[in-house]
Parts: C-alpha cells; structure tokens; sequence
C-alpha cells in the first residue's frame, strides 16, 4: 500500500481576510479560504458575487485593497502574476489564430527559463532555454493528456469550441504550474458539449494531479465535477465544502434556494427531533434548538412523498411539467405552495396528500429580522443614514446634532416603490428568496449599503426601486461610538449566515 504523505494534503493556497474595493463598492469581502493541494476547488455564485475577482487576485491580475494571499505558505499578495506558479484559463481562450495547435501551446515553454544548477562568476543561479527536443516532448505529452495527439499541425481556426478549450487547457498546463485557474472556460460551448466537457475537465484534473480552481454560476457544473465548492454572495462565503454536504446541509436560506430546487418555509422548533410547519409536527433529524425557537427549514422537491389518498399536509396539484425522467408537480397547501418531484404524475385540480420523512426536513437557524445600521442626527427627528435622511420619533431621548446612534429598521417595515423617486432613497434589487407566504428580497441602494425586504410583492433582480420607511417603525439608539460615519449594514454578513 502505498504510504500517504502529510504533504499531500496541505493547504496550497490560504486567502486570509481578503477585500476588494472597486470605486467604493466592496466586490469581495473579507474573505478567507484554504485551498489544499491537488483539489478541484469551484467558486460558485450568481453574477456579480465577487467569485471572478478573487480568482484574478489569486492569479495576480488584481491586488487585494486588504487582507493577504498565500501560496505554499508564501506571501505572494504583492508578487505579479509572471512570477507566480498559477496559470489561467479563461472564457475566451486567448489563443494566437496565426499559430497553429503546437505552436499555441509551446508558446509558454519558448519564453520560459529553467534554472541550469550552476552559478556565475557572482554567485547568481544561470538560467536556460528548452531545448527543441524538451519542448517537442512536453507538447506532445498534453496533446495526448486532451486527447488532441493528431491536431498539432492544424489551424486554431479550423477548431470546434471544445477542441479550442482543450487547447487553450493544454497551454496552460504545459509549463506544469502548481495550481491552474478556470475562469467559467466551458461558458462559450452549447449544450451537450458543456456536458462532455465537465466529465472530459474532472478527468483530466484527476489524471494531471495538480490544483484547479473553477470560477461558474452553473449549479451543475459545480456539483458535477468539484471536491469541494465555495458558494458566493455579495463578495463573501456563505458556505464551503463538499457538493453532497452543500446540497444535503445548505447553511443558510440563500444556499438551499442557489443550489437546486428548494422549498423554504418558516417553522417552529418544538422541542429536539421535532419541528412545527404549515400547521403541522413533523420528525426531524435536528437538535440543539431553543424550545419552540423559531426556524427556517428545507424540503427538497424529490424528498417530498405525494399520495392521493393520505398523508400529513393536504393539498391542491396547482401545475404539473414533465421533466424527462420525472413530474414536477406545484402543489398548493393552506399558505405555501410546494414543489414536488414525483415519476407518477397527478393532474391539475387534483386532491393530493404530502408527506415527508424526518431525514428529508433540513433544520436552519432562523433569518434575523432586523436591518442595523450606524447613522447621524441631523436634526430632533431626522437621522442620515445610507445615503438617505429618514424622520423618525425620537420620544423622550435627546439627541443633539451629529450625534452617532444605531437604526433599526425590521424587515417586514420597509416599503418598496416602483419610482425611486417615491422613495428617500434608491436602490437596486439584488436577491428574492421567496418563503412561501411572502418574498424575501435584498435591495443595494447606491452607496453599498443593503437592506433586506420581507414583503407580499414580487420583484425581479435588477429592478430599480425606491425605499419608504415610516416613521414609526425606525428604532434609534444612542451608541458609544463617536463619530458620524454611515456604517456597512450587520445584514451584509448576518442575513445570510446559518451559524
């Protein structure tokens, strides 16, 4: 057997408290993750959640505004990317037309320098040039590694989108880097070639040994081929870890609806191994919550028993889509509207009964409620706060101008307009998680502040909304803090968080 060495298994790559400021908007935040070698690690998230610029800052192509970057213990956050052991592959391949396939990728390895195991005259190491033969060899090696041994001659051109993908691969691994970063390189092929490609990359990474780390939003993609998967929002981490662990234990709300299908309620925890929803107990898997604390909970569409005849929630079949292999169902029960997966279809207007087994109910600490922020008196019943200056009743407290205080603001008392002209200030609609009975939304308003939003209303991401808060439902509170600066919001790292 073979004897497993420690070394194998350390941590290659550390990112420790990493942020990204862009012009005043925080695109990665506070970030720390430890990436162990030999893994296929893949940063995954909606657009704009900061997972491309945190593989950029790993490569070198951008320096973090904070925080540090380590690779093999080193600290490499200020060293360029040339001088790295990190090569890149990124959506559009970059690859010279004018050469063709051998000359592509031997185009690393003509400009590389290999230390030659002597010194000059002063004691500094003398460095060479491959040779012809070296370079011959070492292209034709990953021309069989991606299956392209009889393309080196052929034109870039004349290349399917796979066959220029596995060439832009090959480039980038010739020069054997310690860690190889893919930057969503399968986003340009159609369908069913993305599909082969993701099983053609997973064996390539298991057959090359070294570090990849693969940038997408495609759920799939992560699940398919990761060891591991580093889920984004809003430039931070809501959850790392394996793919089976991600989809069967998501950490917070944002997690359960990002992967796959989800059904996300509210609910009360009775006591240890039992939860209340939709007026209803049911056997759970989950302990160490507060007696009748409430929750949030998952129920996958697949985890879901549907029966025309009992069970422990009745319903209405709302919609019924056939999806290849299986029914997915909309299914109607007081409040909620579930979606169900079933291979046995039942029609629209049908009376069905749901049930669900303890192992398919995935217990969450509960949302917080409350948006907190830090704002400035401006004057007895006005405070500043995220770009916006809001009435409030101040009661029996003084305040005097300038004073710092902390706002809060719950969720469910915040008003959204369609004009952002109706409201103080304006924002943009980020996220929408819906809950069953209403929408949780996420607002950023234009000085990268966020509000999250409980409300009945759909909205679509990207929507340009205004933000109403009456009076009587901002909380202000003297703090210790002197100062007058508008803070970042606790929902930016609390909403989201499971813990």
């Amino acid at each position: 057997m073979a004897t497993i060495t420690r070394e194998k298994f350390d941590n290659i790559i550390e990112i420790k408290n990493v942020t990204k400021v862009f012009d005043g908007i925080t695109a990665v935040d506070n970030v720390n993750l430890a990436v162990r070698r030999g893994e296929f690690v893949t940063l995954l998230g909606p657009s704009g959640c900061g997972k491309t610029t945190l593989l950029r800052m790993i490569a070198g192509f951008e320096m973090p505004t904070s925080g540090s970057i380590f690779l093999e213990k080193q600290d490499v956050t200020t060293v360029p990317p040339h001088l790295r052991p990190i090569n890149t592959v990124f959506q559009k391949y970059a690859l010279f037309p004018h050469l063709n396939v051998f000359k592509n990728i031997a185009f690393g390895l003509k400009l590389k320098r290999i230390p030659t195991g002597e010194l000059d005259k002063k004691g500094r190491p003398i460095y060479r040039k491959f040779t012809k033969d070296e370079i011959a060899e070492k292209v034709e090696r990953v021309l069989k590694l991606v299956n392209l041994e009889a393309y080196g001659h052929r034109g870039i051109t004349g290349l399917s989108g796979g066959q220029q993908q596995r060439v832009a691969i090959a480039r980038a691994i010739v020069c054997e880097p310690k860690v190889l970063l893919l930057d969503e390189p399968l986003g340009a092929l159609d369908l069913k070639m993305r599909k082969e490609m993701q099983s053609e990359l997973a064996a390539m990474h298991k057959n090359i040994g070294i570090t990849f780390i693969y940038v997408t939003h495609d759920q799939e993609e992560a699940l398919t081929m990761s060891d591991k998967v580093v889920v984004m929002t809003d430039g931070a981490v809501q959850q790392y870890g394996t793919p089976k662990k991600i989809y069967d234990e998501p950490a917070n709300a944002f997690v359960a609806d990002f992967i796959g299908e989800s059904n996300i309620l509210s609910g009360v925890m009775k006591k240890d191994f039992l939860v209340e929803f939709c007026g209803t107990e049911f056997k759970c898997m989950d302990k160490g919550f507060g007696k009748d604390e409430k929750v949030d909970l998952v129920v996958r569409p697949e985890d879901i028993a549907i029966n025309a005849k009992s069970g422990a929630l009745k319903g209405e079949v709302v919609s019924t889509v056939f999806k290849g292999t299986y029914y997915e169902m909309e299914i109607m029960t007081g409040d909620y509207q579930f979606t169900v997966q079933n291979t046995v279809e039942f029609t629209p207007g049908q009376t069905v009964w749901l049930s669900v087994e303890p192992d398919g109910i995935h217990i969450m600490k509960k949302l917080k409620t409350v948006n907190e922020y830090v704002g400035e008196i401006i004057s007895e019943n006005t405070v500043r706060l995220c770009g916006g200056d809001f009435e409030f009743m101040p009661g029996e407290t003084v305040y005097e101008r300038g004073d710092e205080v902390k706002v809060k603001i719950p969720f469910d008392k915040i008003e959204l307009t369609d004009d952002e002209t109706d409201g103080v200030i304006g924002a943009n609609v980020t996220q929408t998680l819906y809950k069953g009975s209403y929408y949780q939304v996420q607002v950023y308003t234009d000085d990268d502040n966020d509000f999250f939003i409980d409300t009945v209303d759909e909205w679509d991401i990207g929507d340009r909304v205004g933000i109403r808060i009456d009076p009587k439902d901002l909380t202000v509170e003297k703090t210790a803090n002197e100062g007058g600066a508008v803070a970042d919001t606790v929902a930016d790292t609390e909403v989201w968080d499971g813990e």
